[in-house]
């Protein structure tokens, strides 16, 4: 078997892009095994053999993030409108009302983690999820409870499109809360 290695420029390419998201430059620094002078030469040449591509090296201080080159913007636009423009799905409106009737429960931890949607809906909700942040409806944040899950609320967008001022005005919100908590006892209890 043949075993290719990769650049430093080209492992710190596929570490941004696996991420999705900014990494810290120590972090980097250490997963390639190099010092902070030679992170900033590979960034550089990272930066400069992404010219053209439709991808650009965002980086401030402490972070570097992979992102949509500027001169990209027009056509990912288009691709962003048409994913809004598409319904909903049944899919992702039932992963709205999970998250939309337990941010309005007497549970003050307010919103849904993906495992409680997942539980309540039987599938996994993750794609749901992405439509759902996507289009701004709802948000994450770090449980408090939990430092490793992300607990999804509604937003103020979503409040709007719902016609309601909270998530405790939603329809029978409290008599569906008392049936919740009844079946919550009982398990509790047996």
């Amino acid at each position: 078997m043949i075993k290719i290695m990769l650049t430093t420029p080209a492992a710190l390419h596929a570490l941004l892009f696996a991420s999705g998201e900014p990494l810290q430059k120590k972090q980097l620094a250490a997963l390639l095994e190099i010092g902070d002078s030679d992170l900033k030469t590979v960034l550089q040449v990272l930066d400069n053999s992404l010219k053209g591509s439709g991808v650009a090296l965002v980086e401030t201080d402490t972070e570097v993030e992979l992102r949509t080159a500027p001169e990209a913007s027009t056509i990912v636009k288009k691709l962003r409108e048409s994913e809004l423009a598409r319904d909903l799905g049944k899919a992702s409106l039932e992963t709205l009302a999970v998250i939309a009737y337990q941010a309005g429960g007497t549970d003050k931890r307010g919103g849904a983690t993906r495992g409680e949607i997942d539980w309540v809906r039987g599938v996994n909700s993750s794609t749901s999820l992405h439509t759902l942040l996507l289009r701004g409806l709802v948000e994450g944040r770090e449980d408090e409870h939990d430092k490793r899950r992300v607990r999804y609320s509604l937003t103020t967008e979503a409040l709007a499109h719902l016609g309601i001022a909270r998530a405790e005005d939603l329809p029978r919100a409290a008599e569906l809360q008392a049936v919740a908590e009844g079946i919550i006892k009982e398990e509790a209890a047996s």
